[in-house]
């Protein structure tokens, strides 16, 4: 089975000691770091903005992707690249003109990701395979960490990769949520090429054995 990048989310670390939790993740083999862009509005949590992206920026050079699950995206995604993110997440539900928002993205050298939460159709993101770099299922309904993997979206995964395929196209399809050791194969047979995980990591003690478990 193909190895795949594992972007460790942010969500399950410790929120107290974030710079040691990011150094302990590099040295892990984790290819990216997840940072769960949460507004209050846009789903029912929240959790960090941009300054705090921007603190750790200094201590590691390992791409840094914002998942932005916030209603105004195209209000906020400059202040989360200049803070240092490489790759920027915008969800499909989302009321933006997203075809306009991923050219401005992609404009500035970044890469983007389109995010769909798992009620959403995956014919929705169709528009935009051409453009965008990433997209990205999610296999849990976005708010909260620790939530338990939606088999149901693993035909979508499926039915995007046979896209990818039948069009030469190159875009990345990464997952996220619920992902363990288990649900990881089932992704990856699936063609997932990102794994996006938190609570399996963080509540191992030895993060390099549990990133090394899902690549």
């Amino acid at each position: 089975m193909k190895m795949v990048k594992v972007s460790p989310s942010l969500l399950s670390a410790d929120f107290s000691n974030l710079k040691e939790e990011i150094k302990k993740l590099v040295e892990g083999g984790a290819d990216r770091i997840h940072f769960d862009i949460m507004d209050g509005h846009f789903v029912p949590n929240i959790t960090f903005g941009s300054i705090v992206l921007k603190s750790l920026r200094k201590f590691t050079d390992i791409p840094f992707e914002a998942h932005l699950m916030i209603t105004d995206p195209d209000k906020y995604w400059k202040d989360f690249l200049d803070a240092g993110a490489d790759i920027i997440g915008i969800h499909i539900e989302c009321d933006v003109d997203h075809k306009s928002l991923i050219e401005k993205i992609k404009s500035s050298g970044k890469r983007v990701s389109i995010v769909l939460n798992p009620p959403t159709e995956i014919e929705k993101v169709y528009p935009f395979v051409g453009i965008v770099d990433e997209i990205l299922i999610m296999s849990v309904n976005p708010g909260f960490g620790g939530q338990k993997f939606i088999p149901d979206v693993v035909p979508k995964i499926e039915r995007l990769s046979k896209l990818r395929e039948e069009k030469s196209l190159n875009f990345l399809i990464g997952v996220d949520g619920g992902i363990n050791e288990e649900t990881a194969k089932v992704v990856k047979k699936a063609g997932a090429d990102i794994l996006v995980a938190g609570s399996f990591i963080f509540k191992g003690k030895d993060y390099k054995e549990r990133i090394g478990r899902l690549k």
